[in-house]
């Protein structure tokens, strides 16, 4: 591998092939993993009035923003760099995202407490995991989605646009645009109602 950069996409510059096994200890990962964890816990240790703060550290941790994003602390990740925001994205306190392939965010997304998105995984056999031998593919989730608490989001998986996650859901497969999904292992339930809304003054009762 080439002597990786900081803020380098990972994918991008070929030091992480997608869905093929890789050396998670080569050293240049892991000091790229200790300078994103580095600015993980300053972030994480600012006040929480401190605004600007947080968001110049959160502009140095993820790859991209393609505008408003608010990451409640505490919030950690394994590089950054294959991490890309949409506009309009808050996520509350602990977020896990290990992002050893890309994880790709549209606008209007809002994640609840104690979610994890996770890309990489681990082979089934004992002696290739002895070895620190990891695979990783990539995470997707479109505009418009709402994941409750305590959601993990399994590797490979693309969720679509106007999403509801019920909390507590395990999304090991994808799950299509305009749907509310809950369960272990999550699955579609329903089409998104937003006449469900109206008591609150939402589009139905308009």
């Amino acid at each position: 591998m080439g002597e990786p950069r900081p803020g380098d996409g990972l994918v991008r510059d070929g030091l992480l092939p997608v869905g093929e096994l890789y050396d998670a200890y080569e050293p240049g990962l892991g000091r790229l993993r200790e300078r994103c964890k580095d600015l993980c816990w300053q972030y994480n240790a600012l006040r929480p009035s401190d605004a600007e703060g947080h968001a110049r550290l959160l502009a140095q941790i993820v790859g991209s923003m393609e505008g408003t994003a608010e990451v409640v602390p505490p919030f950690w990740c394994d590089y950054g760099a294959n991490i890309s925001l949409g506009d309009n994205f808050y996520c509350n306190h602990g977020m896990v995202a290990l992002d050893a392939a890309p994880i790709r965010i549209g606008s209007n997304v809002f994640v609840g407490p104690g979610c994890r998105l996770c890309t990489s995984g681990h082979p089934e056999d004992a002696c290739l995991r002895a070895q620190g031998l990891e695979y990783a593919l990539p995470i997707a989730i479109g505009d418009d989605v709402w994941i409750g608490a305590n959601v993990t989001v399994c590797p490979g998986v693309t969720i679509g646009s106007d999403v509801v996650i019920g909390a507590g859901s395990v999304v090991s497969r994808d799950i299509p645009s305009h749907v509310v999904a809950v369960g272990v292992p999550c699955r579609p339930v329903r089409p998104v109602d937003g006449r469900r809304d109206a008591r609150w003054g939402g589009p139905a009762s308009l």
